[in-house]
């Protein structure tokens, strides 16, 4: 028997649209929410630091081993990551790195001395490590429009959290619950427990499925064999050495060079991802319009020179320091926008490849911070006095000036290759 009421042909399609309206906006809050989770997680460590040195009696080579041993499990994530998206999708990952935070956040509250401690930082940057790739990847699938501009929205939400996350720590720390103070443990715990959050949208959504197709994949082969990558690789690294030293060392600089208070050193890097936010927030338009590789020679060179200027100007010249957020801001979501943009149907290898260098960078930069300022601090005056520890931290920090000098030498080669072969984005 005929239905006599046969279903719209036009009801379909607007289903089907509204279906992927709804997918899209998941995928989004996943990404914008996983950055916001991913910035609070990174930079509560500012505060901490100088409180677990002096309850554990580290030294700041020791701070400087525990940071690389972070990065080292950030870079060991980053080796896997990719191989498990294509077992197991992009949505399980993501949720498995979401819990492997929150589940970080348990033992840091029960770490009790050095070696336990370690290993809980470690298993918080596998987790980040893999929501790094996971995010990074997807947000390349997702971004097939202004991607300069996207990329840097997304980023702007990790600048975000990063900005209010060291007053938000250095806040709490000074909070009774119970009739206890809290301290960094508990900080750690809380902020990482929030890690439940960005799962939901996670969990509600559909994510966009790995291709299987060969000719969707790069070999790897190919990726060592391209210039471009290379360049893209050292850019990545001075950079993100740039910017992510920066979370781990202002406050402990400003404490001990400038003696200021945790409440005042924790203000000026809150002050340094203000800046940082607001860079990702109105730059990306800019990358999009002058073009990628020029954008990240112009904004790594004005974050190196405002840091140097910074040491230079000694304690009256600090805000610089926050100041030079907005140049080092934008180069990571950049060099992402790049690589969807070159290598759109491959982008998936082509930022493990790249991220997991990054990642080697990470581990040697955050030890040489480390190294730089006790062997600075040894040969002056033989280690002793103030004048000395300021001399190994002033070495220190311009190192991390000179990552992002670094990071804008290395992208003029990479302007110069894609302007002789035409392919300027």
């Amino acid at each position: 028997m005929t239905n006599p009421h046969p279903p719209d042909a036009r009801a379909l399609p607007e289903a089907n649209a509204a279906s992927s309206r709804r997918h899209y906006i998941l995928q989004v809050l996943t990404v914008f929410v996983g950055f916001l989770i991913f910035g609070f997680s990174e930079n509560i460590k500012g505060p901490a630091i100088p409180r677990i040195q002096t309850e554990l009696g580290l030294g700041e080579l020791e701070i400087g081993q525990l940071l690389s041993l972070n990065s080292l499990g950030y870079l060991l994530a980053c080796t896997f990551t990719a191989w498990l998206i294509r077992r197991i999708g992009i949505k399980a990952v993501c949720l498995i790195s979401f819990g492997s935070m929150a589940v970080s956040g348990i033992f840091i509250f029960w770490s009790h001395n050095y070696p336990t401690l370690s290993s809980s930082f470690f298993l918080m940057c596998i987790g980040n490590g893999m929501l790094e790739i996971g995010l990074a990847v997807l947000g390349a699938r997702i971004f097939v429009r202004n991607t300069g501009t996207m990329m840097n929205l997304s980023h702007f939400f990790y600048g975000l959290s990063s900005t209010v996350a060291p007053m938000v720590a250095s806040g709490m720390m000074t909070l009774h619950v119970g009739g206890r103070l809290l301290d960094w443990r508990d900080v750690y715990l809380i902020i990482l427990l929030l890690s439940v959050l960005p799962m939901i949208p996670a969990l509600a959504g559909k994510f966009p499925a790995h291709s299987n197709m060969p000719e969707d994949r790069i070999p790897l082969k190919t990726i060592m064999g391209d210039r471009v990558i290379w360049l893209l690789v050292a850019i990545l690294s001075f950079g993100v050495i740039s910017e992510m030293a920066v979370g781990g060392w202002l406050v402990n600089f400003l404490e001990k060079a400038y003696g200021w208070s945790g409440p005042s050193s924790s203000a000026m890097l809150s002050a340094f991802f203000l800046c940082f936010t607001l860079g990702r927030l109105l730059l990306g338009p800019v990358t999009d319009r002058i073009g990628f590789a020029l954008s990240l020679i112009l904004f790594s060179a004005v974050s190196g020179v405002l840091t140097f200027a910074a040491i230079f100007a000694g304690e009256p010249g600090a805000f610089l320091f926050a100041a030079a957020g907005v140049g080092i801001a934008p180069v990571y979501p950049t060099v992402m926008a790049l690589i969807a943009q070159r290598y759109r149907r491959g982008s998936d290898a082509v930022i493990t490849f790249i991220v997991t260098l990054m990642g080697v960078g990470s581990v040697l930069g955050n030890y040489a911070i480390g190294a730089i300022i006790s062997g600075i601090r040894r040969m002056v005056s033989g280690g002793d006095g103030d004048n000395a520890l300021l001399r190994g931290l002033q070495a220190g920090y311009g190192f991390i000036g000179l990552c992002a000098i670094l990071c804008a030498l290395s992208a003029i080669p990479l302007y110069r290759l894609l302007k002789k072969r035409g392919e300027l984005l």
